[in-house]
């Protein structure tokens, strides 16, 4: 039954139950709502209301049919428009900045929200056109379920509406950088000020017991509390050597152990860990750098040649770089004072070369472009970081950029403008 509840928790945490889960939600109350004014129709709550306000109910059961059969029309088409638009700003965000960013967008809370609002509208007035017959009188018409269901058309129109201007104001790339930031930098202060107190110490994993997972996928998220149970049970240590945000290989060492473990053991601390086939900055903060990068790089592309979004994207990874510099490069988990879970995180010099080889790549031949860069490494330079070695990597990347830069450059002007940034 455990096991059962923590699936049921890792299913809300991946990409597709979120995708799915406001229309879902909506649709099901659209059917319950239709339900119950169904019952209420019997209840005679239609009658009650004609004779205190007449003037809200429709008095023929032709033009009540006539009535919703137009609002029912009306909300396909305009659902099928509207799915249209999400199309297209999803071909386009793929196109223009990258694929990564589409489990992102779908998951937009507001555009599920209205698509569920249409949905849900749509099948209660379906259910409403079943209990109209066209020879009813005024005191036989369902008049509150027709007037509700033409209401919520009302409603969806105006939805429509914001539905629009959401998404148009989506698509837009300062919206897209603005957003992943927004989400990034919550993920990083709260990483940050769970390493607040005192320094936790982990002894050396390389001769303890190695376990494979048992299925491929991206490791998305874990539930520290249940794995940090099993350690207490099974009075052992763990050490998860893949970081989060990377692809795991089946068969392939998973986690280690300090002691040796039964298979029952091995199968329950597996079932805590959840695998899915995409990401979400929300889960994985890594998945941000990579967003932006990739933004920054395509917009740098010989097809694209847009420097102006290039630079914004760099102005977002100095900010996340230097939040990056006050968090260590370990994550050891403590319950009741036992230090018994430590996960493998993406160090920051590794973060930091992965950006800068991707930038290299692209920006290098741009003088405009070097220059931004040399400001950023050294902005974070000056920046306070939590672990000396990070100075280190910023201070290899200069120099790295700098050769490749001089190398790349062909106006003697711009070689001496960039070697007085980098000699400052």
């Amino acid at each position: 039954m455990k096991q059962l509840f923590v699936r049921i928790f890792d299913f809300f945490n991946t990409v597709e139950s979120k995708i799915a889960f406001y229309p879902t939600l909506l649709s099901v109350s659209g059917i319950v709502l239709a339900a119950i004014l169904i019952y209420l129709e019997k209840r005679g709550v239609s009658r009650e209301i004609m004779e205190v306000w007449p003037m809200l109910m429709v008095e023929d059961g032709d033009t009540a049919l006539s009535v919703l059969s137009v609002c029912l029309g009306g909300l396909i088409s305009l659902m099928v428009f509207s799915f249209s638009m999400v199309m297209l700003l999803l071909s386009q965000a793929s196109s223009n900045y990258s694929p990564r960013l589409l489990p992102g967008l779908i998951s937009d809370k507001r555009h599920q929200f209205i698509l569920g609002v249409y949905l849900a509208t749509i099948l209660y007035n379906i259910f409403t056109l079943f209990t109209i017959e066209p020879s009813d009188d005024k005191y036989a018409l369902p008049g509150l379920s027709v007037l509700l269901g033409i209401v919520f058309t009302i409603f969806c129109l105006v939805a429509f509406i914001y539905f629009i201007h959401n998404i148009s104001q989506s698509i837009q790339v300062n919206n897209i950088l603005d957003n992943i930031f927004s989400i990034a930098q919550l993920r990083l202060k709260r990483l940050i000020s769970s390493e607040e107190g005192e320094i936790k110490t982990f002894p050396n994993t390389e001769q303890w017991h190695a376990y494979p997972a048992n299925c491929s996928g991206y490791f998305q998220n874990l539930s520290i509390d249940n794995i940090s149970q099993i350690c207490e049970k099974a009075n052992t240590r763990i050490y998860i050597v893949v970081p989060k945000g990377l692809y795991i290989l089946k068969n392939a060492t998973f986690f280690k152990s300090e002691k040796p473990l039964p298979d029952n053991v091995v199968k329950s601390i597996i079932s805590n860990i959840s695998l899915a086939k995409g990401e979400l900055v929300s889960d994985n903060y890594t998945l941000a750098f990579k967003q932006i990068t990739e933004i920054a790089v395509k917009a740098m592309s010989p097809g694209v040649n847009d420097p102006g979004t290039a630079i914004n994207a760099v102005d977002y990874l100095t900010i996340l770089l230097a939040l990056r510099m006050l968090k260590r490069d370990t994550a050891i988990i403590a319950r009741n004072n036992n230090v018994n879970l430590r996960i493998a995180v993406i160090t920051f010099k590794e973060m930091l070369y992965q950006i800068m080889a991707s930038l290299r790549t692209y920006c290098v031949h741009d003088p405009i472009m070097v220059q931004k860069l040399f400001w950023m490494l050294q902005y974070l330079s000056k920046q306070p970081a939590v672990e000396p070695q990070y100075y280190e990597a910023i201070k290899t990347e200069m120099n790295t950029l700098f050769t490749a830069a001089k190398d790349s450059l062909k106006t003697e002007v711009d070689v001496q403008y960039i070697e007085k940034m980098y000699r400052t």
